[in-house]
């Protein structure tokens, strides 16, 4: 029997991931997508011309932060599992939006753990919680795994809390399998554009091509744990494979600073950042957190998963993207220059 998937977010860089690799897999994949008067499927339409059977990839309208329609579209599509990656997702924006942030988070992944609630009383479903690295904040430990303390340090790692605590609190009070995937960063061409790794590639291309003179970052010094979304991506599939639900640890063991991030991308490029990079106050978040490494062993011992990607690899897929993107803009901005 084909097993069907509902995916919030599904227009994000890991939803568009997700999407393929559980096409691939033979599922009937779900989306949702919430509706604006633009279309943001970008990530998406390839796999309409991929697919062979159209109806294995339906989307649907619809908002996490509307609990009884939500409940009433996973009644209605009784999907077999639930990967709830819609969200918030911006750290720094969380800060100017934190009640939106709360909503789409935290209020929103109860949403779908009370949905899931309701249809497993017809039939047995399984829900994946994204949750993020961000929630250990200021760490208490090095490397972060599944037993480390949570100290978040933004409005979004505090909604990452809450909806990591009630994912745990529906797994035990209600025998709701609910799982929750700590994902450390992982980045691809895909990101978004505001995220640091996808800005400085974007702008390392513009500069390449003439097309930009500067690239205005944050904190330099922050390091991170960061891995390529495909990867992950697998993991976050497997963790619904598993016998039983659990939460673990997603991450490739390793970091490096945003500085070293820059370096490697411009180095792609045969340029030197410092030519190219200044520091701007206004991207300081208000409350920093400084490190972040994760600890995986878990996910490789039950999952059988750990990252492929390393950090080289990923700054050179996604630079060659950039660059490429960038020459097209070029080519296209001279073509209606010179009409």
């Amino acid at each position: 029997m084909t097993k069907s998937a509902l995916i919030t977010g599904i227009t994000g860089q890991d939803g568009s991931y997700l999407a393929e690799l559980l096409l691939e897999k033979g599922y009937q994949v779900h989306g949702l997508v919430r509706r604006s008067s633009t279309f943001a499927t970008e990530r998406i339409e390839h796999l309409y011309e991929d697919v062979h059977d159209k109806s294995n990839l339906r989307l649907h309208y619809g908002d996490l932060t509307d609990g009884q329609a939500f409940s009433n579209l996973v009644l209605e599509i009784e999907p077999d599992e639930i990967y709830n990656l819609g969200a918030q997702s911006h750290v720094r924006v969380s800060y100017d939006q934190p009640v939106y942030t709360l909503q789409t988070v935290g209020v929103g992944a109860l949403n779908v753990l009370e949905a899931a609630r309701l249809l497993n009383k017809k039939k047995t479903t399984k829900v994946y919680q994204a949750s993020s690295s961000e929630m250990y904040g200021d760490v208490l430990e090095t490397p972060q795994k599944e037993t480390t303390p949570f100290n978040p340090q933004s409005p979004y790692a505090c909604a990452k809390v809450y909806a990591f605590h009630q994912t745990v609190n529906y797994r035990r009070g209600y025998d709701l399998f609910a799982s929750n995937g700590i994902l450390f960063n992982h980045e691809s061409e895909r990101r978004g554009e505001t995220f640091v790794t996808r800005k400085i590639t974007r702008a390392a291309g513009r500069i390449k091509v003439g097309m930009q003179d500067k690239l205005y970052l944050g904190n330099l010094d922050a390091k991170r744990d960061w891995g390529y979304a495909k990867d992950y991506v697998e993991g976050m599939w497997r963790i619904l494979q598993h016998d039983e639900a659990d939460d673990f640890v997603l991450a490739t063991g390793r970091t490096e600073s945003v500085r070293d991030f820059c370096r490697l991308v411009f180095e792609q490029l045969d340029l030197n950042y410092e030519d190219y990079v200044e520091i701007d106050p206004r991207y300081f978040r208000p409350a920093e957190v400084d490190l972040l490494l994760g600890d995986a062993s878990k996910a490789k011992e039950k999952l059988g998963w750990e990252a492929e990607t390393n950090l080289e690899e990923l700054a050179r897929i996604m630079t060659e993207h950039d660059l490429d993107l960038a020459k097209r803009e070029s080519h296209a901005k001279s073509f209606v220059a010179g009409s």
